[in-house]
């Protein structure tokens, strides 16, 4: 038997993280309600209230009967389920400088993270035909010297729509930020966190994600609007630490639920571009 078999192994005293995307769509919905989710399968009812008619005052004839007021409703439906479920062999942890158990619930709580973040971007669907530039038919391609202007026009639909100017957002591929940098006009933020902020175009927070939906590396659906147009409701159910029947190890599993509803789809815009 070669020696070589008895050289034992080292382990490093530090964790080799996996690169990870920014994390972006879930800054830009809102939870207003969050809290009143119970677990998968529990359903929100949200009502909305149509709008109050404005009459001209007689004072002959009065103001006449009260109007009766319209009202909608929507339901958001927790209906998404996604678990973890992983181990440590005893004999791997002691071995081992650092803590594996730790490192796997960063790694896993990320995952579950990056599953929502996907899950949110996917509702560029849920957009009105009129609020779109472009298609998958004729989708538009961007240049440095376009770029910034198809969001500028992207934010002109919000304003049709009587979109707050506050809390808007746009949501761009690494390709397109890059554009935009080559245009002078973008305020560009020197101060780019995990959050895939990274600068302001007409009021809108510019985001940088890797999230954007496309299709084989075209049509990206670019995505801009106000924080009020999607819900998102969504907790962690359950997470346990347990030993395996038939193994030596320490485990860990974990179960997030969660869903989300457009509730104003007149308050988001889409562009459909490919890379030039």
């Amino acid at each position: 038997m070669s020696v070589q078999n008895f050289i034992p192994t080292i382990w490093s005293a530090r964790l080799n993280e996996s690169l990870k995307k920014n994390l972006v769509y879930g800054n830009v919905v809102n939870t207003d309600y969050e809290g009143e989710i119970k677990g998968q399968g529990s359903t929100v009812k949200i009502n909305s209230i149509g709008a109050v008619t404005i009459g001209n005052y007689d004072k002959v004839a009065g103001i006449g009967n009260p109007q009766e007021l319209d009202a909608t409703q929507k339901t958001l439906v927790i209906d998404q389920a996604k678990y973890f479920n992983f181990q440590v062999d005893d004999v791997d942890a002691a071995q081992a400088n650092v803590n594996l158990l730790d490192g796997g619930i960063v790694e896993a709580s990320y995952g579950l993270a990056n599953v929502v973040d996907q899950y949110l971007a996917g509702f560029y669907t849920e957009v009105k035909a009129e609020n779109t530039i472009g298609n998958d038919t004729t989708p538009i391609i961007p240049t440095k010297d376009t770029a910034y202007d198809l969001l500028i026009d992207l934010g002109v639909l919000l304003d049709e729509n009587n979109v707050p100017e506050s809390e808007r957002f746009v949501v761009v591929p690494a390709w397109y930020y890059g554009l935009l940098l080559k245009d002078a006009r973008f305020t560009k933020d020197p101060n780019i966190i995990r959050t895939g902020y990274v600068g302001d175009i007409d009021g809108m927070t510019v985001y940088k994600s890797n999230n954007v939906p496309n299709t084989t590396g075209a049509k990206y659906k670019i995505i801009a609007g106000h924080k009020s147009a999607i819900s998102f409701a969504g907790q962690v159910d359950s997470v346990e630490a347990f030993r395996p029947e038939k193994q030596f190890s320490d485990a860990v599993k974990g179960l997030q639920v969660f869903g989300a509803k457009c509730i104003k789809p007149e308050a988001l815009a889409v562009l459909t571009a490919n890379k030039s």
